[in-house]
């Protein structure tokens, strides 16, 4: 379950002052700041930022069923407004970039209903902010399919309001199904609003919409199409929602959410569709709650870094009430929802969902030459073409591409199979080189194999007093085990501290890139202006994933970055040079006492090893 609002999103509204404000002039997506209209209280508002759209984290808005609120003689639009304010206020600081209504605006579809709440929705037509409506049961014939012609929601909501929004993209003859397309996070998305019945011209409709957008995931939202009657927040497709499952949502893969409203209580499920993905199916509405629901809207923050949509529940206009201290018995029940069918989060791989139809295009090799950056001293990668999975050669001598004379050579434990050093085509997405070495190592007993710098290379004796840069890509296995993998090096430097005449313990090595018992990184030194190891950790790494790691020192400060990320635990210790003995570089290799101690297991991938601070724009994952 993901976080509440609590505490921390009534500051933000405190700070906001969303029930003093009258509207915002920055919007959700398709936002330009127009001039204030009367009415508009926009003091302060222009130096609120605009929706980032290449931010991999966004929101999606979805306010249901209104109808109460809109019921005849009984109007009361103060609460959508104060929705529609909070997300026109919040654009910025939750990147809110659409607003998506499930239907039902109105209890009887009047013309006096649909007026009120059209001018509500003026808050976002004045700044130009996408959002999507569609008919629901009260607010049409609900006898009617999306031919039904003419009536007041269409005259109210209808294509000729929406052409005015960059975000529109059409509409169907009939008026009634639309299409929505906004940017987010680097890519473009499509809303479908579909009719409470959409008729067999309107579902084609919605077919073709998809398939003239090839590479878009689709969002669908509609009034009908599953409920969770049972109490437990499963939910199950009604009969319309069957049928729009059959002919619409189970053969388009770009479909992989969709939003209705009508039914009450909250659930959700997932379902496999025709090409074996999830499609995930949310039913929301609160008209049953206390005062109609008090135009409860619904947050989908996409985070496409964590790969999860985190979902919460609350009502805008009490929680401005609430501010003023003018909250009665029942409305302090309602502020926020936070039971597992309203506060929770859905895990998407949105990656591998939009594979099928919109797969990412991978990076492509880069030539050698274009990572000899000046002041690169050893270059290695591994994409020689060799057949995945084959034996690394003993003769097997790996070229210093920076030609400067580092080569490397390949040695065994006594008794280790050949295939404990073996070529693989796996590599880091973000890898010049696109392959690796499989290091097969471990203990007890010690076995696997290694490289390290042929005798007489420049590298061993390096004093790197100007600083250094330290890059390297790796992966640990998913059956890593502490117990007979820890503390194996990903590159280390032979020499004890004891022979180098440094304190602490006197058989450990004077330079090692090694992986702790918990898979930490740990970057352990032997400076030459200190008399002891300095060392920078990162956190725990999970298993089964690529990473790049950098050790960046500038001749004073040692920097460990993963991923391009500065670690917490880094030394302020001033840092200059590296000791050394004149002994070899270890690629997987790491000696405790002189001795071969450890081998590691995983995948090494391009390492680089430069006598300067490169920055993190010159990194090989850069």
């Amino acid at each position: 379950m993901s976080s509440s609002i609590g505490t921390g999103r009534r500051t933000v509204l405190r700070a906001a002052g969303v029930a003093a404000a009258a509207s915002a002039t920055v919007g959700i997506a398709g936002t330009s700041s127009s001039a204030a209209t009367p009415g508009d209280n926009v003091a302060g508002s222009r130096h609120r930022p605009e929706p980032d759209m290449d931010n991999p984290r966004f929101t999606l808005a979805v306010m249901p069923d209104t109808q109460y609120l809109f019921d005849g003689t009984s109007i009361h639009k103060e609460p959508v407004e104060a929705a529609l304010r909070y997300v026109l206020d919040h654009a910025g600081d939750e990147n809110i970039v659409f607003l998506s209504h499930l239907g039902d605006l109105t209890e009887n579809g009047r013309a006096e209903e649909f007026a009120p709440l059209s001018e509500a929705f003026r808050l976002l037509d004045r700044r130009g902010a996408g959002y999507s409506v569609l008919a629901g049961n009260h607010d049409i014939d609900s006898r009617t399919d999306d031919q039904r012609g003419r009536s007041p929601y269409l005259d109210a909501f209808g294509p000729q309001r929406m052409r005015g929004l960059r975000t529109f993209g059409g509409a169907s003859p009939d008026g009634y199904n639309t299409y929505h397309l906004f940017r987010a996070a680097g890519r473009e998305w499509l809303v479908l609003a579909l009719d409470w019945r959409p008729s067999a011209a309107g579902l084609a409709w919605a077919r073709k919409v998809i398939a003239e957008h090839p590479s878009t995931p689709v969002i669908l939202t509609t009034h009908d199409l599953v409920h969770a009657d049972g109490g437990n927040g499963e939910a199950e497709l009604s009969g319309h929602g069957q049928h729009l499952w059959n002919e619409l949502i189970e053969d388009n893969d770009h479909i992989f959410l969709t939003l209705n409203g009508h039914f009450w209580p909250a659930g959700r499920t997932v379902r496999k569709n025709a090409a074996g993905n999830d499609v995930h199916l949310h039913i929301t509405n609160y008209q049953d709650r206390y005062f109609g629901g008090s135009a409860m809207i619904r947050l989908y923050r996409f985070d496409l870094s964590r790969n999860t949509i985190d979902v919460s529940t609350f009502s805008p206009w009490l929680l401005a009430k609430e501010e003023k201290g003018r909250l009665n018995a029942l409305e302090r029940r309602e502020l926020e929802l936070t039971d597992e069918a309203d506060d929770f989060s859905v895990p998407v791989d949105f990656e591998k969902r939009f594979a099928g139809f919109a797969p990412v295009t991978p990076r492509r090799p880069r030539p050698a030459a274009s990572m000899l950056v000046p002041g690169t001293l050893a270059y290695w990668r591994f994409d020689t073409g060799r057949p995945d999975g084959a034996p690394a050669a003993e003769t097997l001598r790996v070229p210093d591409l920076s030609g400067h004379g580092n080569d490397l050579i390949r040695t065994a434990v006594p008794g280790s199979p050949a295939e404990a050093l073996r070529w693989s085509a796996e590599h880091h997405p973000d890898q010049p080189g696109h392959g690796s070495l499989y290091f097969d190592g471990g203990r007890p007993p010690l076995r696997g194999a290694y490289l390290s710098t042929a005798k007489g290379a420049p590298l061993d004796t390096a004093t790197f007093r100007a600083g250094f840069t330290v890059e390297a890509f790796f992966k640990l296995p998913a059956d890593w085990t502490g117990a007979r993998n820890a503390w194996s090096a990903i590159i280390s430097r032979q020499g004890t501290l004891a022979a180098a005449g440094k304190q602490g313990d006197p058989v450990e090595p004077v330079a090692t890139l090694s992986v702790s018992d918990g898979h930490a990184l740990q970057w352990a030194v032997a400076p030459l202006n200190q008399d002891r190891i300095i060392t920078s950790w990162s956190h725990e790494l999970p298993l089964d994933t690529w990473w790049h790691a950098a050790v960046v020192n500038d001749g004073h400060r040692t920097t460990l970055y993963v991923d391009g990320c500065p670690v917490a635990r880094n030394p302020a210790t001033d840092v200059n040079g590296l000791t050394t003995l004149g002994l070899s570089w270890l690629l997987g290799g790491y000696e405790y006492g002189g001795s071969l101690d450890q081998l590691f297991r995983g995948w090494i991938g391009d390492v680089r090893i430069a006598g300067r601070a490169l920055p993190v724009s010159a990194f090989m994952n850069a």
